[in-house]
């Protein structure tokens, strides 16, 4: 570190996806923390809610000897909690806190925020609750920690992900001055709302009021604590460039500093694994095809997919949809092209038709009933992507060069048809497209890179910005990541971009295929956690700042 450079002597760090694996934000946090961890031995400790409560979390190794005594004197106020380590590369230390007994308190909680802040719960709904309480339990935590082995010679920090741990950060704001806070919004609440109810974001962005916007789309209370949690804590940070200009225009505050997402390639396999995991993704994605469609895919069929959240707009979901449909009447393909949708949708249970035709071991050569899906839904008359298929006449017909399919589940490796892990999938794609109209960052296409899979994506994604900027100009698909401009209105441009890029790849040679997924891997390599992790150095000693100043001032 450079000279006059504070460094924490601890850091907790909170967020609903802690041990939690339900977003991108897990991914976020699981990735970087060997790199902390390797930086900080142990004196970085993770917060996160206890969801499991009497059931083992999957995700976490409880370890009753850490900090057994502190655990039974904050047991004895009431503090319930489970102390061990995130069963992740690193092992950090990792704490779940159980966030149900502060509903009783709820009330008196939030006219404290009020009385504070001028943070408006009254509008709270869904969610709201649930992540103030947990929020504000993780906060007794570290108060609780701090009380029992720390002091105000020690450089501390609480780092909060998302609107979820506000609560907690202003209540740390407020009864710990000597702790630094920083806050990372991944995404903001109003920009995410605006962009999935259909407004146009970024050519308006300068007109919108975040404050109007909120209360238009009843949206008042998450948006109250995720501004006024940016305008008090120490440093306010987010995750690329085109979410810091949302920030300042929705949130009235201009981010202090933008934490790029990194990644940590530890566990992409090397050489003849990588070789046969790839041959077992592809024999396993072509196989469940044959079944469901009655063809016979052989390994030449180029393997594309789109993934990610299940939001059919700012995910671009609908828009890959439209550019496999064009894809179809486009003679220029040279490949029969399998198009896979992997979004986890509201999923009911396997197809058992399709499970008995891959255990059978034989070949088929009619298709099942609506070959579009692999597994049913509770919604099948209401899902987007079904609608849109079926808008678009898109059935999967035997003579069709484009073949898409819905995979709507959780690739956890236990979802009962393929039953591969996504990573373990993922490797098999050819191309992986994520044509995102509203994307912070994008780990979606950062994972498919690692891989070796070449990418289509778009500027309005903070990845492709950075895919850009390391090109010095629009990157293409032999620099192993496409990025088609996007704009509030260009659909249709879009579609065709994504439609011409899969023919391109489709005509390239080995040697060029070979190229462009050397590209890709290279690329992935510049956004590992060790580049980028001298950026939260910043914001921590510029937090650290701040807090020590307070600390003069006493």
């Amino acid at each position: 570190m450079a000279k006059g450079i504070l460094v924490p002597d601890f850091v907790f760090e909170s967020s609903w996806e802690v041990c939690n694996k339900v977003g991108g934000i897990y991914t976020v946090l699981s990735t970087r923390a060997k790199t902390l961890q390797d930086m900080m031995n142990d004196r970085i400790i993770f917060i996160g809610p206890d969801c499991w409560k009497e059931k083992d979390c999957p995700y976490f190794k409880e370890d009753t000897a850490l900090f057994a005594d502190w655990k039974n004197d904050a047991t004895a106020s009431g503090l319930k909690m489970r102390i061990g380590r995130w069963d992740i590369p690193g092992k950090p230390i990792a704490i779940l806190v159980d966030f149900n007994p502060y509903f009783a308190q709820k009330d008196q909680i939030y006219t404290w925020l009020w009385e504070n802040y001028q943070v408006d719960s009254l509008h709270a709904y869904g969610d709201y609750d649930e992540a103030s309480m947990f929020s504000y339990a993780a906060a007794l935590v570290v108060e609780s920690f701090y009380a029992k082995y720390l002091n105000p010679g020690m450089k501390v920090i609480y780092h909060g992900n998302e609107w979820m741990t506000g609560l907690g950060l202003l209540y740390i704001n407020k009864v710990l001055p000597e702790v630094a806070t920083i806050f990372t919004t991944h995404a903001t609440s109003i920009g995410r709302s605006i962009a999935g109810n259909n407004k146009p974001l970024y050519d308006y962005l300068f007109a919108y009021q975040g404050d109007q916007m909120a209360w238009e789309l009843n949206m008042q209370s998450k948006h109250s604590i995720e501004k006024q949690t940016a305008h008090f804590v120490d440093c306010f940070t987010t995750v690329s460039d085109i979410t810091a200009n949302e920030c300042k225009e929705l949130l009235d505050k201009p981010v202090d500093y933008v934490l790029p997402n990194g990644f940590d390639n530890s566990f992409v396999p090397k050489g003849a694994t990588f070789t046969k995991k790839r041959k077992a993704a592809r024999k396993c994605l072509l196989g469940v095809a044959n079944a469901l469609l009655g063809t016979d895919l052989q390994d030449d069929t180029l393997i594309v997919s789109t993934s990610g959240r299940y939001e059919f707009r700012n995910k671009g979901v609908d828009v890959f949809i439209e550019a496999m449909n064009r894809l179809l009447r486009d003679r220029n393909l040279n490949k029969t092209v399998l198009a896979f949708i992997e979004v986890p949708g509201w999923v009911g249970e396997p197809r058992q038709d399709l499970v008995a035709r891959l255990h059978s071991g034989k070949k088929y050569d009619t298709p099942l009933e609506v070959p579009e899906i692999t597994h049913w839904l509770h919604n099948m008359s209401h899902d987007n992507v079904l609608g849109m298929l079926k808008y678009l006449d898109m059935h999967n017909r035997k003579d069709d060069r484009v073949k898409l399919i819905f995979l709507p589940c959780y690739l956890t490796g236990d979802d009962g048809v393929l039953n591969m892990t996504y990573y373990d999938l993922v490797l098999g794609n050819d191309l992986c497209i994520y044509p995102s109209y509203y994307e912070p960052w994008g780990y979606t296409p950062l994972e498919a890179v690692a891989f070796k899979v070449p990418c289509v994506t778009t500027d309005l994604s903070g990845f492709g910005l950075w895919a850009n900027t390391v090109k010095g100009g629009y990157s293409e698909i032999e620099d192993g990541v496409k990025v088609i401009r996007r704009t509030d209105y260009n659909y249709s441009e879009v579609a065709d971009s994504i439609k011409d890029t899969v023919t391109k790849y489709s005509n390239m040679t080995d040697a060029e295929v070979k190229t462009s997924r050397s590209n890709a891997e290279n690329l992935s390599k510049k956004a590992l956690w060790c580049h980028f992790i001298k950026y939260y150095q910043q914001a921590y000693h510029f937090a650290l700042q701040k807090a020590e100043g307070r600390k003069r001032q006493k």
